[in-house]
């Protein structure tokens, strides 16, 4: 199932000016690295023995099995070139804002006599740069699922079906089945 958090993720992600580390090893030696050169403490964050973590880091394991090969690639990525993560999220924030394509189930709360019943719909937009903010400050705070997912909704309450104000007032938006969604810086 797709998130909202995994996809702030993967939007930040493509803004790194260069590609994570592709070997096991190489892996290895940044986390060891990124962990003031403890290698416990990257044995404790993988779940592996701390002697295994050294072999890593000498290249005389080369193969992880496939669950340790996703913790490690995860952990690399969380980590991989925080500054540019953080002018990314900046940008958006500030100026560019960010690219929303969702494609879900909207329900509507709306004013009587009007529809509001839920349909699936597809969705393209540009976000402005508070509604970025708002989405980049709940995933830092670590905001639940369900909580990004009412801010995205809200952000395109306001942008689409609202239109910044200009009609439908007091129509409140959910997103209750998210298909599909993608971010974009």
């Amino acid at each position: 199932m797709v998130t909202v958090g995994e996809g702030l993720d993967k939007a930040v992600q493509g803004a790194f000016t260069r590609p994570i580390p592709k070997t096991a090893g190489a892996q290895m030696r940044y986390l060891v690295r990124q962990h003031q050169r403890s290698t416990r403490r990257v044995a404790e964050l993988l779940g592996i023995s701390q002697r295994t973590v050294k072999r890593y880091v000498k290249n005389q394991i080369k193969t992880p099995r496939p669950q340790l090969a996703d913790r490690l690639e995860r952990e690399v990525r969380v980590r991989w070139q925080p500054q540019v993560r953080a002018k990314a999220k900046q940008t958006a924030a500030t100026t560019g804002g960010i690219m929303i394509d969702v494609q879900g189930r909207f329900g509507y709360t709306a004013a009587p006599g009007s529809t509001d019943d839920a349909r699936v719909r597809h969705l393209t937009l540009a976000l402005p740069p508070q509604h970025a903010a708002r989405l980049f400050t709940a995933r830092e705070a670590g905001a639940t699922e369900d909580q990004l997912r009412q801010i995205a909704a809200e952000a395109l309450g306001e942008v689409y079906f609202r239109d910044n104000g200009h009609r439908a007032h007091g129509l409140e938006v959910e997103l209750t089945d998210l298909i599909d969604l993608e971010f974009e810086l």
